[in-house]
């Protein structure tokens, strides 16, 4: 481990990280496009198959043969508290990073960059509370249980928040004990080559512990579902591609823990009171969280008909407001689109959704005077109907879809009426009665009148995918297996 360095740049051009090194990549390199600009930023090493196998034979070899998992739990813990403290002191490295390269603002800093360094810290603390747990029964003796780490884990991240959940994810599989391949997205190759760098230069874990491949080609990725020597996939993306990586590590029946899409419902009730605070945070969690690029977005907003049109025309006058832009530039409050793919999706969206007869309240655009970059406006689609496009599909971009509904059966259907589960809202003046609406809401997770769920296992229903991520100690142990010892006396 060497002494920490400052203000050193993490753009930069990276070869692969396989084995505690770095290798030249065997297809080339390929261009890392910055959002916000559309500029190329850096080149990425491009891993071929041959080279993603390498990378599971390394963690294989690390998990059989090498220290990590003989090494003591408080040891497991210290490197992880390295990685955390390397982490807190190269936030501003990633954080200029994640302008450049994902279009992340200021206002998404602590979310995006800031709290990966401080799950590393909890990640050591957990690791401490990994121990065998008595189990008596009818019968004689002691049952022991305990949870053993299952092997490799492949780690798949999405572009729209790859420092982070790169980071959660490589904590939670090495705080288990296992080794790892990270396999970022190829639009956000740096976010994991950047990871790749600090682990090597500034923490104690072991070569072959973790490897960090980018490869651009199907074959390659397909690889760190399909390999044998993997025991378990760690993915988080969209549902289409979700179902793809469950089917492929099927044959080999690998362990899942599956982070999927959502298209989650904000119920605001008829007795709520509606500042202007709460429709700031509203229109952030319905439509300009990162241009609406998180699964988590509550995009459809279901109002009664007595609460309507004051907040449709407060929240209008609000999208208008909003600063879009640079994401350098400390005011701007919403960035690009990942994309011009992605924009145009999202494009596609908005004119299916008028065809079928919604109405654009405000945006659906491209913002006037942003020539570069991949930018669309915060857009809010009114008269928006429960079976329609724009209702059921995740669009993916600053689209907010309204709806009207009678009573609370009613948006509790509604809210319901979905193949996705994520997460959700309910806001009301009476705490009581916004609790139960929420109990009744088929999600993850819920807000009750903004206040998020703390602490607890991250996951959903339905599409939104299997298995849960954190939520402490049992975040752990879905990087592990259950054994159960039985024990005479």
């Amino acid at each position: 481990m060497t002494e920490l360095q400052t203000h050193r740049t993490l753009v930069d051009t990276y070869q692969l990280y396989i084995d505690g090194r770095w290798c030249d990549p065997e297809d080339g390199r390929y261009d890392d496009v910055s959002p916000a600009s559309e500029q190329t930023i850096a080149t990425a090493p491009d891993a071929s198959v041959g080279q993603v196998s390498e990378a599971i034979a390394a963690a294989r070899r690390a998990f059989d043969e090498g220290p990590w998992t003989s090494m003591s739990l408080d040891d497991r813990a210290g490197c992880l508290n390295q990685l955390g403290e390397a982490l807190l002191q190269h936030a501003d490295e990633f954080f200029a990073l994640s302008q450049v390269e994902w279009g992340c603002t200021a206002n998404e800093r602590m979310m995006q960059i800031d709290g990966a360094a401080y799950m590393s810290m909890h990640a050591a603390q957990l690791v401490t509370q990994l121990t065998d747990e008595s189990v008596t029964g009818m019968s004689a003796g002691t049952t022991l249980l305990r949870h053993q780490p299952l092997g490799v884990v492949s780690i798949l991240t999405p572009w729209n928040f790859p420092h982070c959940l790169n980071v959660m994810k490589l904590n939670h599989a090495l705080a288990a004990g296992n080794t790892v391949v990270l396999k970022p997205s190829p639009l956000t190759p740096l976010a994991g080559l950047a990871l790749a760098r600090i682990i090597d230069e500034f923490t104690d874990i072991p070569a072959g512990v973790v490897n960090v491949v980018t490869p651009s080609g199907v074959e390659a990725a397909k690889t760190l579902t399909t390999d044998p020597r993997i025991d378990m996939v760690s993915f988080t993306g969209s549902s289409l591609v979700g179902r793809q990586v469950m089917s492929a590590a099927g044959d080999t029946l690998k362990r899942l823990l599956l982070e999927l899409g959502g298209k989650s419902a904000s119920i605001v009730l008829d007795d709520s009171e509606i500042t202007d605070e709460i429709l700031e945070k509203m229109l952030f969690d319905c439509c300009s969280l990162h241009a609406g690029q998180a699964c988590i977005l509550h995009s459809r907003l279901l109002l009664p008909d007595s609460l309507h049109d004051d907040v449709v025309e407060r929240l209008v006058g609000l999208a208008r407001e909003l600063k879009v832009g640079d994401p350098a530039d400390p005011e701007v409050r919403m960035g690009p689109l990942i994309s011009a793919a992605q924009r145009e999706r999202v494009e596609a969206h908005v004119a299916a959704a008028l065809h079928e007869g919604a109405a654009l309240a405000t945006g659906g655009g491209r913002p006037a005077g942003l020539d570069a970059g991949f930018y669309f406006e915060p857009t809010i689609l009114t008269g928006v109907q429960p079976n329609s496009t724009v209702a059921q599909e995740e669009v993916f971009g600053p689209v907010l879809s309204v709806l009207r509904y009678r009573d609370d059966d009613d948006a509790v259907a509604i809210a319901n009426n979905s193949r996705y589960g994520l997460s959700g809202a309910v806001w009301g003046g009476d705490v009581d009665r916004a609790l139960a609406v929420a109990r009744r809401i088929r999600s993850g997770q819920v807000a009750v009148n903004g206040c998020g769920p703390v602490g607890a296992p991250f996951g959903g229903f339905g599409l939104s995918g299997l298995g849960r991520e954190g939520g402490g100690i049992g975040g752990l142990h879905q990087y592990m297996e259950p054994m159960a010892i039985g024990v005479p006396g």
